[in-house]
């Protein structure tokens, strides 16, 4: 007999190793899809039981199988023959018998005669015990479909127990499956039409708390069915907030008047995780690892679906909930699920540049209605010859195009300083000129020098004292110089700073660079900053001129330049500081998005960074520019990012000027995606981490 977690007590998620999926919120499911013969329910139960042995060999803690597996669903007046009857409980005695050393829970499908009717049920077994059976509850009569002749639907049900393989049972469409030992995992059957009317039962045990939901299908096919059925297990995935396990029947129905393909779909949120091959000759086994704690942190954030909860409340207390211990691995178990690399940016060329094409337009539109709004016919702006300023600009120019003005009204200023290098200087000279600007240059270095000395600071002597106040002197001093520009020319400063500085804190507070009029990248994570750059290079948004500019701005390394140093290039490296962005970006993601604790979060980016095996990289980073993280490395940037976001700069974000949201990722707005204390502790998250996340 196998022994695991769930027979003997649920364990605690923390007592699992680092490398168990099951620890940071996934389970793995299987949709199967064996050969069948009609009529033949000892043939029909061996196939099942070969697979189920496979998805327990996979690490599947629960494998669903079509509608009337066991019997086949072609079997038609066959079903009222006790021979039938007598060889389907049969076969469901033998894999009752036999799941005791199958490490799954099996959902198959049977009729079952009781109270004096056949119902077409889904049946769930685990470890030697039948723990309930779902009946279906809405029966097609019409075209080809003529179940009501052999079958009562669910609600003719006069017991919630019946009897089957010598077991009293749980018997309705209201039963959940709740793991004691899997947090999240509470699944519910329904039938395939089920599925297909108004108001599913899978949307009502949703509301109960369902978040996997499970549908045995025997669908046969015609053209353009299997899109429509792809189409409608997403839509159901996204629309109820989990998981949705479909299983069609497939090769060996009767073709009396029909066909088959055995589609089989693992869906999730509205994504679609795996599928098999339609039309196989073979047997057919899927596989996917759902993720639980996103689902929960969907549901937890949507106030809406709780509401939605509310207004059906007496009818969700009908539901019963059945206690199971899935059968976990106590050892490592390696997620099979692709974790992007970069959340925000998709990997795909085509969807990447219709993502930088929305969020160009949205940006243009919230800039536009601003000056609209205000009867600013000109704007202010900082080009340093860094991403940032350059998506800003472009912005600004292009906001000029929708407004009908002459993109000489966008005054545009660079502002060397004490770090500015050659290279970044003549890029921004460069630029201002290609987009049409009016293009001025203000060197900051005199009025910088005399604040240093109003000050006393050794700098201002020629002293090497590169402290913070050398550094914000500049930063304050261009943007002082930048709103006493715009009252001059009665025009509106545009923000430059992007999503990752906000969120580390990597940007000057009150008369700096963290203050704008209308600020258009405040959302816009730095990883996404680059590939705008890129997406404009691309479509040629700009000219030739402008493009061969912007090539030279890419390949730039991310700097204040707030230091002396080489004059031919940035002495500063921003991301040695604060981390990788494309690190910190992921981090970011996980964090707002999701609310993941730390060490899950670790665990993603440890699978997503961890070799080039994993995750996609979009194909516009060199192969030598392609970087990998061991989890030492992403647990000490983990730590910056913590201490930094959730303690030390939240109260620069308390004061952000008005920018737009351009994505589902999250803003860090105080009146919109994000609000939180500005005096908050980080030691709650920096304590999960160093307790949970190994060194290596």
């Amino acid at each position: 007999m196998i022994d695991w977690p769930g027979r003997k007590g649920p364990p605690v998620a923390q007592q699992l190793p680092f490398d168990s999926l099951y620890r940071h919120g996934f389970a793995r499911v299987a949709v199967a899809v064996p050969r069948v013969r009609v009529a033949d329910p000892a043939y029909n139960a061996e196939q099942t039981l070969g697979l189920a042995r496979q998805a327990a060999e996979r690490g599947a803690v629960l494998t669903v199988f079509p509608e009337l597996g066991l019997s086949s669903y072609t079997a038609d007046d066959l079903f009222h023959q006790d021979a039938l009857d007598d060889a389907v409980g049969a076969a469901l005695a033998r894999i009752v018998a036999e799941s005791v050393d199958i490490a799954t829970v099996l959902v198959v499908g049977a009729p079952v005669r009781t109270q004096g009717r056949l119902f077409n049920c889904g049946i769930v077994i685990q470890a030697g015990r039948v723990l309930g059976a779902a009946p279906k509850s809405y029966l097609p009569n019409y075209r080809e479909f003529y179940e009501k002749r052999q079958y009562a639907a669910a609600r003719e049900s006069l017991d919630d127990h019946i009897t089957i393989a010598g077991q009293r049972v749980p018997f309705g469409d209201d039963l959940l499956f709740q793991a004691a030992n899997v947090p999240g995992f509470v699944a519910h059957l329904e039938i395939c039409e089920d599925g297909w009317v108004p108001l599913p039962p899978s949307g009502f045990a949703a509301l109960a708390g369902a978040t996997v939901l499970v549908n045995l299908s025997a669908s046969n096919i015609v053209i353009g069915k299997a899109d429509y059925r792809r189409e409608l297990c997403t839509s159901h995935s996204a629309r109820y907030m989990a998981a949705y396990l479909y299983s069609a029947a497939g090769h060996g129905e009767s073709t009396t008047d029909m066909a088959w393909d055995g589609q089989a779909l693992i869906c999730e949120n509205g994504n679609l995780l795996a599928e098999g091959e339609r039309f196989a000759a073979q047997p057919q086994l899927v596989t996917a690892d759902i993720d639980l704690h996103r689902l929960a942190a969907d549901r937890l954030r949507m106030t809406s679906f709780a509401d939605n909860v509310h207004d059906h409340r007496d009818r969700l207390r009908r539901f019963r909930r059945i206690e199971l211990g899935l059968p976990v691995p106590a050892g490592a178990v390696p997620l099979r699920r692709e974790i992007p690399r970069f959340p925000y940016v998709p990997a795909d060329p085509a969807s990447r540049n219709e993502r930088c094409a929305e969020v160009h337009h949205i940006q243009v539109e919230g800039l536009s209605t601003r000056m609209a709004a205000t009867g600013s016919q000109r704007v202010v702006i900082g080009v340093s010859g860094g991403l940032d300023s350059t998506v800003a600009l472009i912005v600004a120019a292009k906001t000029m195009d929708r407004l009908g003005l002459p993109r000489s009204n966008v005054l545009a200023y660079t502002m060397p300083g004490f770090g500015t290098s050659t290279r970044t200087l003549e890029d921004a000279r460069r630029l201002m000129r290609a987009v049409g600007a009016t293009a001025h240059e203000i060197d900051i270095r005199p009025s910088s020098t005399q604040m240093l000395r109003d000050l006393g600071h050794p700098a201002a002597e020629g002293v090497p004292q590169y402290d913070v106040t050398y550094e914000n002197v500049q930063a304050g001093d261009r943007t002082s110089h930048l709103f006493r520009l715009a009252n001059m020319h009665r025009a509106l400063v545009v923000g430059t700073g992007d999503l990752s500085e906000l969120a580390l804190g990597w940007c000057t507070f009150g008369v700096g660079d963290h203050m704008a009029h209308y600020s258009v990248n405040a959302s816009v994570p730095k990883t996404l900053v680059k590939f705008l750059v890129a997406w404009t290079i691309d479509t040629d948004g700009l000219g030739a001129e402008a493009s061969e500019v912007l090539k030279s701005i890419l390949a730039t390394e991310i700097s204040p330049e707030l230091i002396p140093g080489d004059s031919d290039a940035p002495a500063q490296s921003s991301e040695a500081t604060v981390g990788p962005y494309e690190l910190q970006d992921f981090h970011l993601y996980h964090l707002l998005r999701f609310g993941d604790r730390p060490s899950r979060i670790a665990y993603l980016a440890r699978h997503a960074w961890g070799d080039r095996t994993r995750g996609r990289w979009p194909d516009l980073i060199p192969a030598d520019q392609r970087n990998e993280y061991d989890l030492a490395t992403i647990k000490h940037w983990l730590g910056e990012f913590l201490h930094r976001f959730v303690q030390t700069s939240q109260f620069k974000r308390s004061t952000l000027p008005n920018a737009p949201k351009v994505g589902s990722g999250g803003s860090l707005s105080p009146r919109g995606d994000w609000r939180a204390p500005s005096d908050a502790s980080a030691a709650a998250w920096l304590d999960e981490l160093h307790r949970n996340v190994p060194d290596r």
